[in-house]
């Protein structure tokens, strides 16, 4: 790879004066190359680097999820879609996103930094426009990672409740029942991510191989007892459940289901100064992820659409989820079933940890270069703990308040949820396209030990184009036929009053205290 970066220790940086940073620095885990990366970005070495890359491949492999997601976000490709479009669209969505991370990849080792994309866009983008464009994008992270706690806690207590409902037909679901096994799956999250922070990557190694057992074990079961479908007829047998216009934009709509599977490649990135070699050892882990979990999916996704059986029975389902009948009509046993199913809502569990931790050091990380309100609160890691504890906090009782609006509608809370998918797209398209700037301009970029080399910018502008079009249907309806308020996307409104309160609080305060990542920026060295 081009560009290595040459050791530079605190001590040979800072001079006599910085013995003590360097013992900090020692003692967190950090080698050289951190220090080097720590140093240049004006940051303080304030949590430990206990991840390695196989521990923070775990993270990822455990948040992403991929195969589990072939499964859970199912139903909206097989209703816009079908079997065919599920498998077409899940080959496209890999090709993309593998384009995409592999972009993220370049820039997470040119800075490799908590604060992520909002960082990389206040240094990469134009000298005009770095400081409100990596506001901007630092607030769409923020939104995209705190409603993403709730929206997984919500994926794992509505599967529960589909079981539940699976194993005594008499069950009603019911919208407080859901509201507290959602709050149960937040605070399971967040005793994980403190009282055991320090056995975090311990805890992802080990959920990776419940990972990938937990794969194989549910491969297998429906490979030796599901009926299969014909192989021509699960390959192009498309569905317009929607009733779109054409079969195309159809699948289109239902792309989303895989671009569910695939999101949030960039958490790895947030956990970044909790990492040894972060430079190094982060775009390998993104990059293995991308590979690894893209493989899973396609097979699990393929297994999934030749045994799934006479589709309009399976969206029919009582129990809300198609794959649970499926499970059930391969099984023909409710202990069967549940045990297949209790292996997606463990890793659900654990997802949710994941997602805890990374959410909260994404805003941990903004709140140091004050782009929040009470960030001198947010972003305190106090001593001895090693972790961002208030953002922590922050994060578990912003998750528990968002819940609440279950209780008065299960499809508000859905449309806000949903809204982190969109604003997470949005962050990647906004960074990459500030390398693709730089890249046309022949601007230097700065070093790195994993490179993109020649074939950077046509990466970069294919993965752009590509997140641009699943952020555009991210905000089409599941159908355009009789709208109601109800089914109607609102994610559009919601997600533009998000960017107008951003605004208003940048121009009342933000833009007096917030000057970015690339105002700490040590260009001597």
């Amino acid at each position: 790879m081009e560009g290595h970066k040459e050791p530079v220790t605190m001590q040979s940086f800072l001079g006599d004066n910085a013995s003590t940073d360097e013992v900090t620095a020692e003692k967190v885990g950090g080698n050289a190359n951190d220090q080097h990366d720590m140093v240049r970005m004006g940051k303080k070495q304030e949590t430990r680097r206990n991840f390695r890359f196989v521990t923070i491949f775990g993270f990822t492999m455990v948040l992403m999820a991929t195969w589990e997601a072939q499964f859970s976000a199912s139903i909206f490709v097989l209703i816009n879609g079908g079997t065919a479009g599920a498998i077409w669209m899940y080959l496209a969505a890999f090709i993309g996103f593998l384009l995409a991370i592999a972009s993220m990849a370049e820039m997470a080792s040119m800075a490799p930094t908590t604060g992520g994309q909002y960082h990389w866009v206040s240094e990469f983008a134009p000298r005009s426009s770095q400081k409100i464009l990596s506001y901007v994008v630092g607030w769409l992270c923020v939104l995209g990672w705190q409603v993403g706690n709730t929206a997984i806690a919500y994926l794992a207590g509505t599967i529960i409740q589909g079981l539940a409902k699976l194993n005594n037909p008499d069950y009603n679901a019911t919208a407080w029942q859901g509201t507290l096994i959602v709050w149960a799956v937040l605070t399971f999250s967040i005793l994980f991510n403190t009282f055991f922070a320090a056995k975090l990557p311990l805890l992802e190694g080990v959920v990776l191989v419940l990972h990938i057992c937990g794969f194989f074990a549910i491969l297998i079961v429906l490979w030796v007892l599901a009926d299969v479908s014909p192989a021509r007829e699960v390959f192009t047998t498309f569905s317009n459940g929607g009733g779109w216009s054409s079969q195309g934009l159809s699948c289109l709509v239902g792309i989303l289901s895989p671009v569910f599977s695939f999101i949030g490649p960039d958490s790895a990135t947030h956990m970044s100064e909790e990492l040894r070699d972060a430079s190094r050892s982060l775009p390998l882990a993104m990059m293995w992820t991308a590979a690894v979990n893209g493989a899973m999916g396609f097979v699990m996704i393929v297994t999934f659409c030749m045994v799934i059986g006479d589709l309009q029975t399976v969206l029919s389902t009582p129990t809300g989820y198609p794959f649970i009948q499926v499970f059930y009509n391969t099984t023909h046993s409710l202990a069967g079933t549940s045990v297949m199913t209790a292996i997606l809502i463990i890793m659900l569990l654990f997802g949710c940890v994941t997602n805890f931790a990374t959410s909260s050091r994404q805003l941990w990380a903004f709140a140091r270069d004050k782009g929040t309100p009470f960030s001198g609160w947010l972003s305190h890691v106090r001593p001895g703990m090693a972790i961002p504890l208030n953002s922590i906090i922050f994060s578990y009782v912003f998750s528990m308040l968002l819940a609440l609006i279950n209780l008065g509608s299960a499809v508000a809370l859905n449309i806000i949820t949903s809204l982190g998918t969109g604003a997470l797209l949005i962050s990647y398209i906004i960074s990459i396209s500030c390398i693709i700037v730089k890249r046309m301009k022949n601007e230097p970029l700065l070093p790195r030990r994993w490179s993109l080399g020649r074939w950077g910018m046509p990466i970069n502008i294919a993965s752009v184009l590509f997140l641009g079009l699943c952020f555009i249907m991210n905000f089409f309806p599941l159908s355009p036929i009789d709208l109601t308020p109800v089914s109607f996307n609102w994610n559009i409104v919601i997600f533009a009053g998000v960017l107008i309160l951003a605004a208003a609080y940048y121009a009342v305060k933000g833009r007096k205290v917030y000057d970015g990542p690339v105002a700490y920026i040590r260009k001597d060295i």
